[in-house]
């Protein structure tokens, strides 16, 4: 082989590989697609009660499980959902059939209350009260709670 056609063998070489990066780089350049947040969607918020799970939710509300971890990046396991979890709930999710009877409305929201703690295995009225600063009467008053004995684990209490 001659210099000459060596020469423009390493010449072609360039080029084509000129071209390949100048593709690369318009491909980088170009918008990303748009995230979907929960801002995109209309919807309301929710808090998970007790024996919900992310299909029910789904189907009572006119929304799907995938719209819903969507808009919830922090469900990662749609089986693993807890009470007291607030979730926002799409509405107006395309390809969805509403139920007869228009939009659900969402349940009242507990008005009064500073946080709400579900309660975790082992847990009393007192030691609650004094994770927030508060009577423990007070907690039990609010919650209509009448034995201070008796509450249950996964219950979500309404702290005044």
């Amino acid at each position: 082989m001659n210099m000459r056609s060596l020469k423009w063998r390493q010449w072609g070489v360039l080029l084509v590989m000129g071209l390949l990066l100048l593709g690369m780089t318009t491909a980088v350049n170009a918008a990303p697609p748009e995230k979907t947040t929960a801002q995109q969607f209309t919807g309301f918020y929710y808090t998970v009660q007790w024996g919900d799970s992310l299909s029910q939710i789904a189907v009572r509300y006119g929304s799907t499980m995938q719209a819903i971890m969507l808009a919830n990046p922090w469900v990662v396991n749609p089986n693993l959902i807890y009470a007291g979890t607030v979730l926002f709930i799409p509405t107006g999710v395309p390809g969805v059939i509403r139920p007869p009877g228009g939009n659900p409305t969402p349940p009242p929201a507990q008005s009064g209350c500073r946080y709400n703690h579900t309660i975790q295995w082992g847990q009393n009225l007192i030691q609650i009260g004094s994770m927030y600063g508060v009577s423990p009467f007070a907690i039990a008053e609010r919650n209509q709670i009448f034995n201070l004995n008796r509450i249950y684990a996964g219950q979500v209490l309404c702290i005044p």
